[in-house]
């Protein structure tokens, strides 16, 4: 197992096992105090609970090796978890609603708010540290079950220090409505961030652009540019779990013989992966050059020649996923 999956297992795993004492705790908060909002952050945490077991399961089967049924592997499960996680958000956000307002038509007297303020303070300090651990985590190893699983403790810890701060209220002014309206701001906090997580994971799922792997994509090929590489183009990044896939094509001079553009193809390969701690696929579908590309090629006693160099094209993550060549603009070349 790589030292990535062990850090994933350690913290889900701690995750899981923080969720159900905390629902215990906050369970044994509510029936010391019958307060509403109190209730809205138990049943927040039955969420966690599901929701770290599935995230469980989901860094396990992630971390499956490809098979002829999964040849690009079972890391987007991943993304399906967080998914699966965001829905139960927004399904505890209109419970909460609903006892929200039954609440203000059934109003309970409130009691032992010491012992209520007390606990929900604990549960709020746990998740508050495991929530950020989770994400620090989720980035390290790039996973977005460890991810969401770190946003929504640390909503829940939102949460709590709402609740304490409402329970605080009621027990200064004995003002009992206030503990209902905390929980219906309580339960839009909710269902935003389960939209946003829910938001996330479909676009994952669907292949929607990772804006910020592709820029580093881009800043590599720059940093690392090779005279060789007269041009790449129709570049694509796709996110399974953690791991990377990536094509395009790279323009290379056409006198080449194979052996030569397998060579450089490798070395164009392995300058991508030595960006990223994950796996990575990479297929590269090679190009000739044309005529055209001489204004921007800056291959040295090419025999070949046809124009003089002119200006570089610059590398963007604009103009490299575009499925054509790249060509120096019709004014530069004009004034050469």
């Amino acid at each position: 197992m790589s030292a990535s999956q062990q850090t994933k297992y350690r913290w889900m795993g701690i995750s899981l096992g923080l969720s159900i004492v905390l629902l215990v705790l906050k369970f044994a908060a509510y029936f010391l105090t019958y307060s509403t909002a109190i209730l809205s952050d138990a049943v927040e945490s039955i969420v966690n609970v599901i929701a770290s077991g599935f995230a469980f399961y989901s860094i396990y089967l992630a971390g499956q090796p490809r098979d002829q049924n999964h040849p690009y592997g079972h890391g987007k499960i991943e993304f399906l978890s967080s998914g699966f996680e965001g829905a139960m958000i927004l399904s505890a956000g209109l419970v909460i609603i609903w006892q929200a307002i039954l609440s203000f038509y059934h109003p309970k007297v409130l009691s032992n708010l010491d012992w209520g303020f007390a606990l929900i303070g604990l549960t709020a300090v746990a998740n508050a540290f495991v929530g950020w651990r989770l994400i620090q985590s989720g980035r390290q190893t790039d996973s977005a079950a460890l991810t969401a699983d770190g946003k929504h403790l640390l909503t829940d810890t939102f949460s709590s220090i709402v609740v304490m701060l409402g329970v605080a209220m009621v027990g200064l002014t004995g003002k009992y409505w206030i503990d209902s309206a905390l929980s219906l701001v309580l339960s839009v906090v909710i269902i935003y961030n389960g939209f946003q997580i829910t938001r996330q994971s479909v676009a994952r799922l669907m292949d929607e652009t990772d804006v910020p792997t592709l820029h580093r994509v881009v800043s590599l090929l720059n940093v690392h540019k090779d005279y060789s590489w007269i041009d790449v183009h129709n570049l694509r990044v796709q996110k399974y779990g953690a791991d990377l896939h990536i094509d395009c094509h790279l323009t290379l001079p056409y006198y080449w013989e194979l052996s030569q553009v397998h060579e450089e193809v490798h070395h164009f390969e392995d300058t991508i992966k030595a960006g990223f701690q994950a796996e990575v696929e990479i297929f590269v579908h090679t190009d000739p050059c044309e005529k055209e590309c001489c204004l921007y090629c800056r291959v040295a006693n090419c025999p070949v020649r046809a124009f003089a160099f002119v200006d570089d094209v610059e590398w963007t993550a604009d103009n490299l996923p575009l499925n054509q060549k790249h060509f120096v603009p019709p004014t530069t070349t004009a004034n050469t």
